[in-house]
């Protein structure tokens, strides 16, 4: 392919992206459609399929771009704090997740959100999807080294030693059983939180959802970190 050729398939590429986020933006992405794309294009609707083979195919390359500013957003809130302020690092990434989804709500709402029927993502969606989770297991591995203990009990629940085993060597990090719960258990209240703000379940209960978003990770980080 000549200098040229590349260059209009670049950017014919990048306009069928821009396209379909519109789309998602607009209409949710159920109702991603490429013959639309390609109506707005000018284009032949067969022509389409020279660029993306299938509506899945598109919807991938999407994710696979939200993951990775999703990761780049809380890689670089962590990174610009001191590794020893653990606390400073928990609120960082925390308050990064939330800005990143409030500006970017559509593709929040795509990776975390109703899954689309009929779509499975493939395996190049893994590791852009891990890049976020790995930050927080960099953490919990950094608090337990440093002799942080949670502010919980050790867990009880039957079977739990085996599935923190599992864990433990699924995620890559060596941290007792109370760290991976208190850790793992505080991230997914954040997640909670900005999912019940973002999806319009708080807008009767809280004048600023960010006031209270703040409350809770100052003190989810204090239990994980054991600082309450």
């Amino acid at each position: 392919m000549t200098g040229k050729r590349a260059a209009v398939r670049a950017d014919t590429t990048a306009a069928i992206i821009r396209l379909a986020r519109r789309q998602v933006e607009t209409r949710g992405a159920a109702n991603l459609s490429l013959r639309e794309i390609a109506r707005d294009l000018d284009m032949a609707s067969s022509a389409i399929y020279r660029y993306f083979e299938s509506r899945d195919q598109l919807l991938t390359v999407l994710i696979i771009d939200a993951y990775d500013r999703i990761g780049e957003a809380i890689e670089t809130a962590d990174a610009k704090r001191d590794r020893d302020d653990l606390i400073g690092r928990w609120t960082a990434i925390a308050l990064a997740l939330r800005s990143w989804a409030l500006t970017n709500r559509a593709d929040y709402g795509l990776v975390f959100g109703t899954p689309v029927p009929g779509y499975e993502a493939p395996d190049d969606t893994i590791a852009p999807a891990l890049r976020y989770t790995n930050v927080v297991v960099r953490l919990l591995a950094d608090a337990s080294s440093s002799g942080c203990t949670p502010s919980i009990e050790s867990p009880r629940t039957r079977k739990i030693a085996g599935e923190y085993r599992y864990v433990r060597r699924a995620i890559g990090v060596d941290a007792p059983d109370a760290t991976l719960l208190a850790g793992l258990s505080a991230w997914a209240a954040v997640f909670g939180a900005i999912n019940q703000e973002l999806f319009g379940h708080v807008d009767t209960v809280y004048a600023d959802p960010g006031i209270h978003f703040a409350a809770l990770v100052d003190m989810l980080g204090r239990q994980v970190m054991g600082l309450t």
